[in-house]
């Protein structure tokens, strides 16, 4: 860990290096200083948790159809293997995971909840997502570690911090200031930013108190972690 307990997170693995979102890019970043990584799990047709960002197979690799009309063992034949159920990849891999659930719904989120306390992941792994998605957790998994999703520099209502109880407020670079940070540290939250991948605006960042950043240069931000150690909390906003 860096300075303040300060988080790298690595998005989605090592994807500069290997494709994202699999096993091989996990342990890549895990191994060039992550201290998380960032990975999305969606359902198959029958209902397992998998690594895929995308709602289809096109991107990655090659197939036109939505996962939501490929059953696990159709993924596993169409990619080689090469797209991890949840359940494998939490076996095959020992670092922090940070699960962000795009579009999951209450039923999947106790698909996925269910698979990480299957696996006695449960410590090891934190959530992230819309509010809406973050509710669906904590009814799923009353103690789950939670990084909510913000998408404007209006604070979240109290009643809604309420309800989800974050850890971590997540927030898109650009909206998260200085102003912002403080104000999420004086609520008892840590702050989170996504997805920064210039050396400029970690910096920045970290000089500002961020607590966490994901980026898919995990080894740039390592590099820049270890150097700053030492360096005190800044609020300014200038280009360094």
């Amino acid at each position: 860990m860096s300075r303040r307990g300060f988080v790298a997170v690595a998005h989605r693995g090592d994807p500069y290096r290997l494709r994202e979102n699999t096993v091989a890019s996990i342990r890549s970043a895990a191994a060039r200083g992550a201290d998380a990584v960032e990975t999305d799990v969606r359902l198959t047709r029958d209902g397992v948790p998998v690594l895929l960002h995308d709602a289809s197979l096109e991107r990655l690799w090659g197939d036109p159809r939505p996962l939501a009309d490929v059953t696990a063992r159709e993924l596993t034949e169409v990619t080689s293997g090469g797209v991890p159920l949840l359940r494998d990849a939490l076996r095959a891999t020992e670092c922090r995971l940070q699960l962000d659930l795009p579009g999951a719904t209450p039923e999947a989120v106790r698909a996925m909840v269910g698979v990480v306390r299957e696996c006695g992941a449960s410590e090891r792994v934190y959530w992230t997502g819309a509010p809406s998605t973050m509710l669906a957790v904590r009814a799923a998994e009353p103690g789950a570690e939670i990084a909510m999703t913000w998408g404007t520099v209006a604070p979240p209502l109290p009643s809604l911090l309420a309800a989800v109880r974050p850890r971590w407020v997540n927030y898109r670079f650009g909206l998260a200031t200085a102003e912002v940070i403080a104000r999420g540290h004086r609520d008892g939250l840590l702050v989170s930013a996504w997805t920064v991948d210039t050396g400029w605006r970690m910096r920045r960042l970290i000089r500002a108190g961020i607590d966490a950043l994901t980026t898919n240069r995990i080894d740039v931000l390592a590099r820049l972690v270890a150097g700053s150690r030492g360096v005190p909390a800044h609020n300014g906003e200038e280009r360094t």
